[in-house]
Parts: C-alpha cells; sequence; structure tokens
C-alpha cells in the first residue's frame, strides 16, 4: 500500500477524542515496555509510537526514536493515522498493510499501524511502526549485527515446539557446559546441572522435576534436593 500524501499534524478544531475508563488508560500504559522494547530491537532508524484516542490533540502517549519525525510526548495524532484507525474499523483488522509516507521533515518512511482493543473491542490506542528508510544503509543494516561485546554476552536459546523438548535441551545443553568445565569433579557433575537449571529458571515449568530427573537418571528426590541447597545457599548469602 502506498500513500502518496505527505504525513502532517491536523488543526486542533478537528480533533474529538474518545471516552475512557481507567482501565482503558491503563491497559494502554502497559504497552509502554513493547514501545521501547521494538525500538530496541530495529534501532535507531525506526520510530514506534503509541497514540491514545482519548485526546487527539495529545495524542502520543510514548514514543521512542522520536527524533526521526521531530516529535515528541504530547504531540497531536496525524492525518494518516487517522486514515489508518478508519481502514481498521471498517476492515475489522487489528493492523494495516504496510505503506509509505514522508513526514514533515521529508524523510521516507515505511510504516504499520496497529490497533489497540479494550475488553468492548473499541479502538482505544494505535502503534504505528515508522522505518526510515532514507537513512544510511550502513547505519541501518549495523543495527542488525552485533558488536564484538555483544557476541561475547551473547546466549543460547532454545527454541521448542513442545516443554517436554524444551527440557530435554535445555538439560542437553547444560550437561555440555558441565562437562566442558574441568573443575566439575564427575560425582558433582548432576548437582551442577540441577543448580544451573534452577538458574535458568527451568524448574518454573511444570513437571519439569520428572522430566530432569528422568533425563539425568537420578530421583525426583535427589532433585528437589539439589534445589534446597542452592536456595539454602541464596539464604546464607542474603
Amino acid at each position: 500500500m502506498t500513500v502518496g500524501i505527505e504525513e502532517v499534524m491536523l488543526p486542533e478544531e478537528q480533533l474529538i477524542g474518545r471516552t475512557f475508563t481507567d482501565e482503558d488508560r491503563e491497559l494502554l500504559r502497559s504497552y509502554d515496555g513493547l514501545i521501547d522494547g521494538l525500538a530496541e530491537l530495529f534501532g535507531k532508524h525506526c520510530e514506534v509510537v503509541l497514540h491514545s484516542l482519548e485526546n487527539l490533540h495529545e495524542s502520543v502517549i510514548k514514543i521512542a526514536n522520536g527524533f526521526n519525525t521531530g516529535r515528541n510526548e504530547g504531540a497531536p495524532i496525524t492525518d494518516l493515522a487517522l486514515r489508518m484507525l478508519k481502514d481498521i474499523e471498517n476492515t475489522g483488522q487489528d493492523y494495516t498493510q504496510s505503506y509509505f509516507a514522508r513526514s514533515r521533515t521529508g524523510a521516507l518512511m515505511k510504516s504499520s499501524t496497529i490497533a489497540i482493543r479494550n475488553s468492548d473491542k473499541q479502538v482505544i490506542g494505535l502503534i504505528c511502526i515508522n522505518l526510515h528508510i532514507n537513512a544510511p544503509f550502513h547505519e541501518f543494516v549495523a543495527e542488525f549485527f552485533p558488536t564484538p561485546q555483544q557476541v561475547e554476552r551473547q546466549s543460547p536459546e532454545t527454541f521448542a515446539n513442545s516443554v517436554e523438548e524444551l527440557v530435554a535441551q535445555t538439560v542437553d545443553n547444560t550437561i555440555d557446559e558441565i562437562n566442558r568445565d574441568p573443575t566439575v569433579a564427575n560425582n558433582a557433575k548432576n548437582r551442577f546441572i540441577v543448580t544451573q537449571l534452577f538458574e535458568k529458571g527451568i524448574f518454573d515449568i511444570k513437571d519439569s522435576i520428572n522430566l530432569v530427573a528422568d533425563k539425568l537418571n537420578i530421583s525426583k528426590h535427589t532433585v528437589y534436593l539439589y534445589i534446597r541447597q542452592r536456595k539454602q545457599g541464596e539464604d546464607e548469602n542474603e
């Protein structure tokens, strides 16, 4: 979808908001972390905006990388955002197709708009994601590659199709980690493995105790013992 007009701010007399409840406001504020997280993921050339439809004069209640369009929190909604809202309401979808537009600064943006609905299925907010595609290509691409420091800190992530697979893969990875550690004696490896799994939060998963016990060929009581010892160590250090 291509929008051939510049995105502009609307005159205040054209802006009429909606009636909100405290629940609506709380729901919108729960998206603050998502706004920052998306901006962190896509980098500085991605502007992410959270609009509240309660007060269209100051609809921007959260914005990350707002320098891309020269906006701050408290800015009004734009004509283009209102057009996307109409499209969403007319189609019943919760998002728009991606589209192109130019900001006030002349930057070409590839954008998408996502609706936030309350418990009554009413649209109360919008998340607008704007990629500044006029940015220097090397700067844009650099956002998606790790720095040497980030490479050193990177941790493997297990993508599984079931809880059993997640636990099994995490146990296998932890066994490999412990086996590569020459300071861990053979008769202490199971205890170290259980301790590492505890620190990774694997025991927050239901039935993981039994799954780990079967994987390590030890009793679940032994697993509980190692976990208690780990927790006691935490209590002693507090």
